[in-house]
């Protein structure tokens, strides 16, 4: 083998935990002014009262969730009494399943899986809270899949006006925002009470992906593995999406790419063709987050293009016998979720037929829902 060609017990990664998706980098950068407002908001906990409720939004892949984990991490150092949990509100869309999650992360068990109330476990969480003297800071991250099921505002109302009920209960809700073009509203009651501290995640600027990916390469691989001209294409891709988790993936996915080849450097080659995995990958994870039945749904819209409704939903109902009123609904649900666009053509009865289009490839949704 020739002296540039990777013996088989070596490898090219010197850390490659620091490419994983749930990594939570020690230096966080770019992102010092959102860390600050949010530990603003939190710091009266730390005094033993209520924190302000913060509402952070911004595109995927702007460091949301690593700030507030980050956050979490070292106010955990400062006090005891304050509990931090976080719910993936993608996984976990219903109102009970946010407060089993809370539940076991209190009590380190799962509740009974049918038969409970949500306000027996509700009253318990509360319970615990006031006799423990202890302050719950809530993240609900992802909140928009919260909106998909009609849970949002019954969840946020619960917690806020919790010690009402339950006098000496202390909450605080960090309601997260993925910015996909749609606004989302509370309720009034809801609003009247939360007020939050708004928090902005942009977009990084190349300059910032730049020093991101540098950073990642200079933990993850060994030295002179990638050479600047293979970071620049990965950057550009990420600046394409503006996605950094894609950029972290293509970093791993390159990596493992030039392994493969049993080489000692990773070539833009190995980027390209990282690239045709990577770039789905917030698709692919949010479209596992979808029932079975919204699952058929986007692949009958896929598989048909541009599709109105009527047609669509004779489709629909051959494969899954569901009523009217429930595909409309799924419709909705995709289109706020932009997977797809339902625009009204302006033929039909007074303009309004509706004609549904994908928003991504047809054969990149079919990929992903395989």
């Amino acid at each position: 083998m020739g002296k540039d060609m990777l013996m088989w017990d070596e490898t090219l990664f010197k850390d490659g935990n620091v490419l994983e998706l749930d990594y939570l980098p020690d230096h966080f950068s770019h992102r010092e002014s959102q860390t600050q407002s949010l530990m603003y908001s939190l710091r009266p906990a730390l005094r033993g009262m209520r924190p302000i409720n913060s509402l952070i939004s911004g595109p995927p892949g702007t460091g949301k969730t690593t700030t507030v984990l980050k956050v979490f991490k070292e106010m955990k150092k400062h006090s005891e009494d304050i509990v931090f949990i976080k719910v993936n509100c993608q996984m976990d869309s219903t109102k009970f399943a946010v407060i089993t999650r809370v539940y076991q992360g209190l009590f380190n068990v799962s509740p009974p899986s049918s038969g409970v109330a949500f306000i027996k476990l509700f009253e318990k969480v509360m319970n615990y809270l006031i006799e423990k003297e202890k302050t719950l800071v809530l993240c609900l991250d992802d909140i928009n899949y919260l909106y998909h099921e009609g849970h949002a505002d019954e969840v946020m109302y619960s917690l806020l006006r919790a010690h009402e009920q339950y006098p000496g209960a202390k909450v605080g809700v960090i309601a997260i925002v993925s910015d996909t073009g749609k606004l989302y509203q509370f309720d009034p009651k809801v609003n009247s009470v939360f007020l939050p501290e708004e928090i902005a995640f942009p977009r990084y600027n190349y300059s910032e992906l730049q020093d991101i990916i540098g950073g990642r390469i200079d933990l993850a691989f060994y030295p002179n593995v990638m050479l600047d001209d293979v970071r620049d294409a990965i950057v550009e891709y990420v600046d394409l999406t503006g996605d950094l988790r894609v950029g972290i993936d293509l970093l791993k996915r390159a990596g493992l790419n030039a392994e493969r080849r049993a080489s000692k450097t990773i070539l833009v080659e190995d980027v390209e063709k990282a690239y045709d995995t990577s770039r789905l990958l917030h698709l692919r994870r949010s479209v596992q987050s979808l029932a079975p039945d919204e699952r058929t749904l986007l692949c009958l819209i896929a598989e048909n293009k541009d599709v109105q409704t009527g047609d669509l939903y004779k489709l629909f109902h051959e494969k899954t016998d569901l009523g009217y009123t429930r595909f409309y609904d799924m419709v909705n649900k995709l289109s706020e979720a932009r997977y797809v666009d339902a625009d009204f053509s302006g033929k039909g009865m007074r303009g309004r037929t509706r004609i549904i289009k994908p928003r991504y490839q047809p054969e990149d949704i079919l990929k992903c829902l395989e």
